[in-house]
């Protein structure tokens, strides 16, 4: 098992795009479908080398598990908070093992290592978050809750 920067692995853009489009993509046609998923191609591929951005994957051989973003922004709530804890995704084959927490902590080590003493998330998931060590910040207006990781502590939750 080994967890790798997306842009050491560009053949899994593709599934990732697909994954990622069809958790929390809306689309009313097929055309519209792919389309999303080449637009989130293209931006993944631009993203490449910016300081706030990171797309980890967990591999298993050649097998994708899942995979945890860093973002300069995740909505536009809080565009003064950057970067973003986003799209935790774990196949739901391999949910309920502990791979979202050995994602969180290589993209919080990640973050790190980039010069970044907080990373936000938002979430409507109930104690998931503070099981990890996110702190919670307030309420959004979109009814979604808004923590951090404090990356100067060195929690190991």
């Amino acid at each position: 098992m080994r967890i790798e920067s997306i842009f050491q692995n560009l053949e899994y853009l593709e599934e990732v795009a697909n994954l990622t489009e069809k958790e929390w993509g809306h689309w009313s046609s097929r055309e519209e479908y792919q389309e999303k998923v080449e637009k989130k191609k293209r931006k993944i591929l631009a993203a490449q080398g910016m300081r706030d951005y990171e797309k980890l994957l967990l591999l298993e051989g050649n097998t994708l598990i899942g995979f945890v973003s860093l973002f300069p922004h995740d909505g536009e709530e809080r565009l003064d908070l950057a970067p973003w804890y986003a799209t935790m995704y774990i196949k739901k084959e391999y949910r309920g093992k502990g791979y979202s927490k050995l994602l969180k902590d290589a993209l919080l080590k990640e973050a790190k290592k980039r010069g970044f003493q907080k990373v936000y998330l938002k979430t409507t998931l109930k104690n998931y978050y503070e099981k990890m060590g996110a702190i919670y910040m307030e309420q959004l207006l979109t009814g979604e809750k808004l923590y951090y990781f404090n990356l100067e502590e060195s929690r190991s939750n």
